[in-house]
């Protein structure tokens, strides 16, 4: 499978640098501008539009859409890490809010997360169970995915075998990461990180 990991174009969430996932807020205009730019970059041959549940991405999928033309599907799968109490939060306003959850460094645990939250482990579970069920769909196509800042870089690590980078890489708004001949391999252990 070839894949496409778009993530979703900017929200007030994003331009306010908040924790973002659970929350569904809708892209802003520059947001809309993002997906648009995007539109008229993307490759020819794409057989499928995957999208995850979230209003941002949804909004992004239909924008890259008008020059798709394809029935888009929305898979939970592929919806953004839900950050539980740190939601709509400032890292400065979780620290204060939540000292000892922070104290603790819980959104890089990769077996627990933040209070009502998900942890690491869930969201690759989940991610890699999303990307399983693409590849039997899907073996030799072409994917766009519309997802998350989050669940790119799970799928970056999945495709690299590696999460050694796992806090520093990140997919910008609007902006896409492209990965040839993709398969989700074995599910790993936290000893990648």
């Amino acid at each position: 499978m070839h894949l496409h990991v778009v993530r979703h174009g900017e929200t007030w969430a994003n331009a306010e640098q908040r924790y973002l996932g659970a929350l569904d807020p809708e892209l802003t205009e520059r947001g809309r501008e993002q997906a648009f730019s995007l539109s008229q970059n993307l490759p020819t041959g794409i057989d499928a539009l995957i999208v995850s549940p979230r209003l941002r991405a949804q909004q992004t999928a239909q924008i890259l859409n008008q020059a798709l033309h394809l029935e888009p599907e929305t898979m939970d799968s592929f919806r953004e890490r839900d950050v539980g109490v740190f939601e709509g939060l400032t890292q400065a306003q979780a620290q204060a809010q939540y000292p000892q959850l922070w104290a603790q460094n819980i959104t890089r645990q990769w077996a627990v997360g933040p209070t009502g939250g998900e942890s690491i482990a869930e969201v690759v579970s989940r991610v890699h169970q999303g990307l399983a069920e693409l590849a039997v769909r899907h073996p030799s196509g072409t994917v766009l995915l519309v997802a998350h800042g989050f669940v790119a870089k799970v799928i970056r690590g999945l495709a690299r075998r590696d999460f050694s980078d796992f806090y520093n890489w990140q997919l910008p708004n609007g902006e896409r990461l492209v990965l040839e001949n993709f398969h989700p391999g074995a599910l790993p252990t936290g000893a990648l990180l």
